[in-house]
């Protein structure tokens, strides 16, 4: 009887593994059996060959929309070992991120809130959970509760300017993405947890190493992630982590620390942490679907954890990406410059809300810089039921079925921008913008899943370049990086030595 219960344990796994082995080998050829063009794929990294070795992701979006580009609406794509969707045309995009936007609501990225709680966070979230997360936190980001926090960014921005000042009387050679990054720290850890970060006094502060911490490091490092993203729901049902333990910590004690003391003590700042306890603490129902819309401390952290982590490396890389195309550009420095002086002078000599929007040719520099350095240059989503491609019925999108937007190699396309490597600030003059499709410049994304916090990130950017172009002039010199090198294990766009740049006071 042992024996016989044994065989047919054997056989039981024999047979699972044929299956898994047949489904993984049919997977690789699901492409390639439609007839619709592709890669073969890698055995474990799909379509993403020499990512983090030879390539950077960006590397891989990059070379995959010049290979395919004009083939048809979209390329197939193995996102690690599933079939995925490569879009190669802005109205297939357009369909996706706002006219059929029900259908493609989800980012199909692995989140679970009850075990890994920071993972509870707006970008992850899918379905009624992000729907319901949305709308209790759109509030947070309207014009109105930016001028609120527009002084808190000005006053960070002063320290910004004295250090970096500093900096420059000591060296003519500064290295400024590790200043950028500094003060973003310090502008998105007050306005968000309501704490002097003190990171541009003190490089090794604890919030700016834990904000290091937070970009780098999880739990299963590479194959681990791939796994996670790969099989999100079995993820979940194995009760997976994806933040490293040390993060959790730190960040769930300063939001328990600060939301305590702020309620015991009848604080109020006018800041994002306001926002948060305020939903927390007022008694509303969602009259559509009967949803407590109070958040919870977990709720918080999440989203104040991805406030700062989404904020002060995207807004940092921006700017230190402005400043080392105004360096190999001094004639639009100048004339930035001239603008942000002329605007800073005509309003007694600070920035005020009211004259962010006189820094036209400042934001026309900001979006161009957006557009050759698309901090994230891919936009992810998941198909919710199948959708056949308008007039071409041989292309599919599968329910399930992840799709990738390949945003920076668009951004990069002659079509849409004549001369696309070269900075070029014009091509956001109002006159182009007004006739460009929205899909074509998607930094942000676009339609209702796109950057909730992108006045914020648009606000801190602008102040940050205003104050630094008044005072200082950037050039190039013998340590700027020609061609810029780009770190290999960043998801994001960003150098992998920094930008050290010539700086002398104006």
């Amino acid at each position: 009887m042992a024996v016989g219960v044994g065989a047919l344990l054997l056989w039981t796994l024999v047979a699972l593994v044929v299956y898994l082995l047949l489904k993984w080998l049919l997977g690789r050829q699901y492409w390639q059996n439609l007839g619709i063009p592709c890669e073969e794929p890698h055995w474990l990294l799909g379509s993403m060959w020499g990512l983090r070795t030879t390539r950077t992701f960006n590397d891989v979006w990059t070379d995959y929309y010049k290979k395919y580009r004009l083939s048809g609406p979209f390329a197939g794509f193995y996102w690690f070992q599933r079939p995925a969707v490569f879009v190669l045309e802005p109205s297939l995009a357009k369909l996706i991120l706002i006219k059929e936007f029900n259908k493609f609501t989800d980012r199909g990225f692995f989140h679970n809130p009850e075990d890994d709680p920071l993972s509870g966070q707006l970008f992850l979230l899918d379905g009624h959970k992000w729907k319901s997360m949305r709308h209790k936190l759109s509030s947070t980001f309207t014009s109105g509760k930016m001028k609120y926090m527009f002084p808190t960014v000005v006053k960070v921005s002063h320290e910004f300017t004295e250090v970096f000042g500093q900096m420059a009387d000591k060296s003519p050679i500064v290295e400024v993405r590790e200043l950028l990054a500094r003060f973003t720290t310090d502008v998105i850890g007050t306005c968000a947890f309501g704490i002097n970060c003190s990171s541009l006094k003190d490089p090794e502060a604890e919030f700016r190493k834990m904000g290091r911490r937070a970009l780098t490091e999880n739990r299963h490092g590479s194959l681990g992630i791939a796994f996670l993203n790969s099989f999100p729901k079995l993820s979940r049902k194995l009760h997976l982590k994806m933040t490293a333990e040390p993060i959790e910590q730190f960040f769930m004690r300063i939001v328990k620390e600060t939301v305590k003391f702020r309620e015991q003590n009848q604080i109020r700042r006018n800041d994002f942490m306001d926002q948060l306890i305020d939903l927390k603490n007022n008694q509303i129902i969602k009259t559509e679907s009967g949803d407590n819309i109070n958040l919870t401390i977990e709720e918080i952290a999440a989203q104040a954890f991805v406030f700062f982590a989404a904020g002060f490396e995207t807004s940092s890389t921006t700017m230190g990406f402005a400043l080392y195309e105004l360096a190999q550009h001094p004639d639009i420095q100048q004339r930035v410059r001239e603008e942000c002086q002329e605007v800073i002078q005509k309003y007694g000599g600070e920035l005020t809300y009211e004259s962010m929007k006189e820094l036209v040719y400042l934001d026309q520099v900001i979006s161009e810089t957006l557009r050759l350095y698309t901090v994230l240059p891919v936009l992810n989503r998941e198909c919710l039921e199948d959708f056949v491609v308008p007039d071409n019925p041989k292309y599919v999108i599968k329910k399930g079925m992840p799709i990738l937007i390949p945003a920076g190699a668009m951004h990069r396309d002659e079509r849409f921008y004549p001369n696309p490597d070269a900075f070029n600030p014009d091509n956001f003059s109002p006159e182009r913008v007004k006739n460009r499709d929205s899909v074509e410049w998607l930094p942000f994304g676009d339609g209702p899943r796109n950057c909730i916090g992108m006045r914020f990130g648009q606000m801190q950017a602008r102040i940050g370049m205003a104050m630094l172009l008044k005072d200082f002039k950037f050039t190039v010199c013998d340590e700027t990086a020609f061609p810029m090198k780009y770190d290999l294990e960043s998801f994001l766009i960003a150098s992998k030595t920094g930008i050290s740049l010539g700086v002398e006071r104006v």
